[in-house]
């Protein structure tokens, strides 16, 4: 693992500030881990363009020894996920099998592109809970945005390596395009055998003008009438999943999360950059004023993206289930008061989120969960899988 430093921004500080007792809520934690910031794709919706941030990380500026240290001082007596990412993480093997090796009892996720999982050895899969594959829909959108002829790579490889794989593969879609169709989604949901799920994620980007809104909400009728086509077996989108879970048992979406939300930014996620900075959320290590925490500073405070009084979700129809959904959104629209990202892109993601509740209560989940198979129901309640997304879209 390198252990070369770099040259920090002024912004951090030379004076490390006194860490909160207890800045992670709860016993578990989830530590992402970016490997570098350099990519072997030029996505065109990445949010760590945002700020000029892909790409300007490529040497860690810590050494293990220092992470260990970390972990003892603020992590310890908690559970430990780590999920490793970037940038494309795996283009830093070495920094991805040193921490396997120090940290064996630990969990680990992947969060990856796709193309370079043949280059992993059979023991790195092998520990891996869960492998979170980017991939955009069909091969026409998935090209267009990642470039041409990566969908079939992507689809090759985890063919190639998921027999070798510890846990599950789920399939990440960002949700950007609105001609992304139902047959392309459920293609991915019950066509390709390497893969357990489908998590998608509504962009967090200006998609939603014209009828784009429209378009996805008849998408969403026909794959959540699939979902309760049948009472035997799960279909694994894991968005639906983790809503009809919500509402059946609602419990199940506060314990974890302290009733706050369900991105984890605000209780038990955080990231840790390539120079050592710590930020809650990945989608916003731009924002210096968000920094939680250094590993060589040995520090971390309580994370930053809290609810506020501005943010309207507890008089919203979804907050029992949505449970804020995701806090950058939140944060951008309604304490900056950027109101055109409000209007533009967090309200038309409220607006899918609230008619997916409205079509899901269509079904009458509790009807339906009454009658669901018992290794079913086992599933849609204790997926490991809900530990590694968002639930919520």
């Amino acid at each position: 693992m390198s252990t070369q430093t770099i040259h920090f921004a002024p912004s951090v500080p030379i004076t490390a500030p006194v860490s909160d007792p207890d800045p992670i809520v709860g016993d578990r934690v989830e530590l992402q881990l970016l490997t570098t910031l350099k990519c072997n794709l030029k996505c065109t919706y990445c949010s760590l363009g945002v700020g000029e941030v892909l790409g300007s990380q490529t040497e860690l500026g810590y050494d293990i020894d220092q992470l260990a240290a970390f972990i003892d001082s603020h992590l310890k007596g908690k559970e430990i996920y780590v999920t490793f990412y970037g940038g494309e993480p795996t283009l830093n093997q070495d920094m991805m099998r040193a921490v396997m090796a120090r940290f064996p009892a630990f969990r680990y996720q992947l969060q990856t592109n796709g193309t370079l999982l043949d280059d992993l050895p059979g023991w790195v899969l092998a520990k891996l809970s869960n492998i979170l594959v980017s991939i955009d829909g069909g091969e026409a959108i998935t090209d267009g945005y990642r470039g041409r002829g990566i969908w079939r790579q992507v689809i090759r490889n985890l063919n190639h390596v998921h027999e070798r794989v510890g846990g599950t593969i789920t399939a990440r879609v960002t949700w950007g395009n609105a001609d992304t169709t139902f047959e392309e989604l459920d293609e991915l949901a019950s066509a390709i055998e390497a893969i357990d799920y489908v998590y998608w994620q509504f962009v967090a980007d200006e998609m939603y003008g014209g009828d784009a809104v429209e378009k996805r909400k008849a998408v969403l009728v026909k794959l959540i009438d699939r979902f309760f086509a049948r009472g035997d077996r799960l279909y694994p989108l894991v968005p639906i999943m983790g809503i009809v879970r919500n509402k059946v048992l609602p419990n199940r979406g506060r314990e974890l999360y302290a009733g706050l939300t369900q991105c984890r930014v605000s209780t038990h996620l955080i990231n840790v950059m390539p120079n050592g900075q710590i930020y809650p959320c990945p989608d916003m290590m731009y924002a210096h004023a968000m920094q939680m925490g250094e590993i060589q500073g040995n520090w971390l405070k309580r994370s930053p993206l809290q609810p506020t009084p501005e943010m309207p979700c507890e008089g919203c129809e979804a907050f029992s289930w949505c449970r804020r959904n995701c806090m950058k959104n939140l944060w951008l629209g309604y304490v900056k008061n950027d109101l055109r990202y409000r209007a533009n892109v967090v309200e038309p993601i409220c607006e899918l989120i609230r008619f997916m509740g409205r079509e899901i209560d269509r079904h009458d989940p509790h009807a339906w969960f009454a009658n669901l198979s018992v290794p079913a129901r086992q599933r849609l309640l204790g997926a490991e899988v809900y530990e590694y997304v968002e639930i919520m879209p």
